[in-house]
């Protein structure tokens, strides 16, 4: 695999899969909307080196947003093919063995197995050839970047932050992003759900200090390793290893006994202490494409940072869905299927989540089905598994059918019978879900189809050749009612509170909808088919916002919610985009960065859906 960040970075050129940008360029705003505009290119577009940054070291950008570079990254032609060595992997290991000779031929897979492991090395690593300590160490050296306007600060966005256990001696890496507050200080935001705050909170019963090092770049698969969701209590760098099929060559910090990546290009040295009061983070433009609001979180002290001489930055930009890291969910979902089904629910065929569902809103499963109700098997299975606790929408469907196919799906939705097929529960959500008003906690929604049959004959749709606005119903969109069974409707622009959808479709003469999605009137004229999508799984808690309406046609309200009126939460966040100042500049910019064609910015069709000045309504 990859001797360092630098060397995947060769590769990407080689194989054109990399754009330099040589004049000077500033991390505040502008690399972030260059960047957005590239990773919303047709297929991710190209890796990004901004070769001259304030700081005086490279930056990288949009190095994993692809299916190719992420391949790549993973020391592999296709994805598939890890997910292939896993399960004959995992087969291998856990077949039946009858005689002493098939026990016998284990012993090679053992001792492939062991080759995996991180290794301790003596000595400093090619991180640590630069150090700084005492009066050098300054975060604002480092370009960390301030991607949108509401944000809090600048970020650090693919930490690998380390932590020990301090009652097993376990280490955890994980990927937490980090508000700089000043020189020597950072916001360390892990969620309650996260490893890294169960150490906190074991430090915190003992009354100690928690030693914490952060790593940046390296070999890429060091960076995706630290957003898997490995079981507790599994090393990351042993799946690194896998990966890369060499073990992680591990050396010490210089300030606590935590090891961590000889190779890599940065590591910042500190400590967090559970008994300081925790300090307000944020906000920040999330990759839900909306901003998680300022709340409270740990501060990480910082001690020490070490670097290579020869160090690029790695960052990413995460917002309005597709971004780099789609192309790493996209992984993670070929990788971890086999343990899925070897663990958890062994029917289980394909996993698809679309990245309009920004990772945990949406997932799209198909099972070997062969009895009643084991779809509600299936999806309870998956709603109580891991980081797939987390989802809020799930389909269900055959293993004989493609779904990844939107238009087969459609067929099938189209055919459901939505008085039996529909599966409701209560459970835990992601803490960034902002439709839920109890954070971290909301409805959940499965559609059983494995007993649809595609080819069945469908109710025509009554659909009336004039409209009239009516219940606060101002426009229509029926391109999907064909399809689907779906009426797109749009709000007043004056945003009510209350809409009377079953007045609307009984004032209009519609019959047999199967399915109607409610939304703000400024998402009308600007929002492609796959933007509302997104909206619909991010907008909605499914125990407030789907019911039933008119002739049992259900409804998706996946309406802006006015914060704190009936069951809504009580903040409401905005949509992450750039300025228009920010558009402005890099468009008239744009022939210096030597990128090609004019991309236009993507925020310029999301400026409608701006709320408030701030990044909350």
């Amino acid at each position: 695999m990859y001797r360092s960040l630098r060397e995947y970075i060769e590769r990407l050129e080689r194989e054109g899969e990399l754009l330099r940008v040589k004049v000077p360029v500033s991390t505040r705003f502008e690399i972030a909307e260059i960047t957005d505009r590239m990773a919303k290119s047709e297929g991710g577009g190209k890796a990004l080196l901004f070769e001259n940054t304030e700081s005086g070291f490279p930056v990288v950008t949009n190095m994993m947003g692809s299916r190719r570079r992420i391949a790549m990254a993973l020391g592999v032609e296709e994805l598939d093919d890890i997910a292939k060595r896993i399960a004959a992997l995992l087969g291998d290991a856990l077949s039946p063995k009858g005689s002493l000779w098939e026990k016998m031929r284990m012993l090679p897979l053992l001792a492939d197995v062991a080759k995996w492991f991180p290794q301790s090395v003596s000595g400093r690593g090619e991180c640590q050839q630069v150090v700084w300590q005492g009066d050098d160490v300054d975060l604002e050296r480092l370009p960390l970047l301030h991607s949108w306007e509401c944000d809090g600060g600048a970020f650090v966005t693919l930490p690998m932050v380390n932590t020990v256990d301090p009652e097993t001696g376990m280490r955890n890496v994980g990927m937490y992003r980090m508000q700089r507050f000043d020189k020597r200080t950072t916001g360390m935001h892990w969620h309650k759900h996260k490893t890294g705050a169960r150490h906190y909170d074991a430090y915190k019963r003992l009354g100690e200090r928690m030693p914490v090092v952060v790593c940046l770049g390296g070999d890429p698969a060091y960076t995706y390793a630290a957003t898997a969701p490995m079981p507790d209590n599994m090393d990351e760098y042993l799946l690194a290893g896998f990966l890369r099929r060499k073990p992680v060559r591990l050396v010490k910090a210089l300030t606590c006994d935590i090891r961590i990546p000889a190779d890599c290009d940065f590591v910042i040295e500190g400590y967090v202490d559970p008994a300081e009061d925790k300090v307000m983070e944020g906000d920040f433009g999330d990759h839900t494409g909306f901003y998680s609001l300022k709340d409270l979180y740990p501060c990480f002290h910082v001690t020490c940072i070490t670097h290579r001489r020869d160090a690029i930055y790695p960052a990413t930009v995460v917002g309005v869905p597709p971004q780099e890291d789609a192309y790493i969910a996209e992984a993670t979902e070929k990788i971890f299927l086999a343990p899925i089904r070897l663990a958890v629910q062994p029917e289980v065929e394909d996993l698809w989540m679309p990245v309009e569902g920004t990772a945990h809103n949406l997932a799209v499963v198909s099972i070997a089905h062969r009895y009643e109700g084991q779809a509600h098997k299936v999806v309870q299975g998956l709603w109580g598994a891991g980081q797939m606790m987390f989802n809020k929408y799930m389909v269900v469907a055959s293993a004989h059918e493609d779904i990844r196919s939107f238009e087969r799906l459609g067929r099938l939705l189209r055919r459901a019978d939505l008085s039996t097929s529909i599966i409701r529960a209560e459970g835990v959500l992601d803490v960034l879900d902002h439709a839920t008003a109890t954070c971290g906690f909301g409805g959940k929604l499965a559609i059983d189809l494995t007993a649809v049959d595609p080819s069945t004959e469908v109710e025509e749709i009554a659909e009336p050749e004039m409209l009239e606005p009516k219940g606060g119903v101002a426009l229509c969109d029926t391109s999907l009612l064909a399809g689907y069974g779906l009426l797109v409707l749009f709000a007043d622009e004056l945003r009510p509170v209350e809409v009377n959808v079953a007045a609307y479709l009984n004032h209009n003469g519609f019959k047999g909808v199967k399915y109607v999605a409610l939304f703000d009137y400024q998402a009308a004229c600007v929002m492609t088919m796959n933007d509302l999508l997104w909206l619909a799984m991010a907008n909605t808690d499914p125990r407030r916002d789907v019911r039933f309406v008119a002739d049992g046609a259900l409804l998706f309200d996946a309406r802006s919610k006015h914060p704190s009126v009936g069951d809504n939460p009580k903040r409401f966040p905005n949509v992450v985009m750039s300025s228009v100042e920010t558009i402005r500049y890099v468009d008239q910019r744009w022939a210096e960065y030597g990128l090609g064609e004019m991309i236009l910015s993507p925020s310029r069709r999301y400026r409608k859906l701006w709320l408030s000045p701030n990044a909350e309504w």
